[in-house]
């Protein structure tokens, strides 16, 4: 009983300590193939085996009740403390590789996910690219920027040149 008790207090904290949880029905992997994908998503996320039982009394407790019908089967869990679209990536690319992972659902941001928005989630381009492309779009903003203020300082200069020249050749 008491170790139960200590299995639910640290599934609570993980999925407290967590931005999202993608849950997975493992049925059929072997265990060579598990730390594959344990291994492949570790920089971001921890993969566990989970009961059933006992996850739902967590997740309820951590107030999170959408993957309760889900807990049907043997499942695993990725607790994300990273980039969720690189687990829903590396998840996504597992699965492809090895038929037998069924991602089921998850939870990120306050609400459910249904697994075709874990593949949507997975079609999002990393942080990092985002962060890429959005230091772009402000690099290019201020080129714009300062091509509109040096614009009227250009446009002076060759009025004033135009303006000289022509004085020159009526003197």
């Amino acid at each position: 009983m008491a170790q139960k008790e200590a299995s639910v207090a640290e599934l609570t904290k993980n999925f407290e300590n967590s931005t999202a949880v993608l849950l997975t029905e493992y049925r059929g992997l072997t265990v060579a193939e598990l730390k594959e994908l344990r291994n492949s998503i570790r920089q971001d996320a921890e993969y566990a085996v989970v009961k059933n039982t006992l996850t739902k009394i967590a997740a309820n407790a951590a107030g999170i009740t959408a993957l309760d019908d889900d807990l049907k089967g043997p499942s695993a869990i990725a607790f994300v403390h990273g980039d969720p679209v690189a687990v829903a990536k590396g998840l996504r690319a597992f699965a492809k590789a090895h038929p037998l992972l069924v991602i089921k659902g998850g939870y990120f941001d306050g609400a459910a996910l249904s697994p075709e928005e874990v593949s949507k989630l997975a079609d999002l381009e990393s942080r990092e690219v985002l962060l890429a492309k959005v230091a772009g779009m402000m690099k290019a903003s201020m080129s714009k920027a300062a091509a509109l203020f040096q614009a009227p300082l250009s446009k002076t200069v060759r009025t004033v040149e135009a303006l000289r020249e022509k004085q020159e050749t009526a003197a």
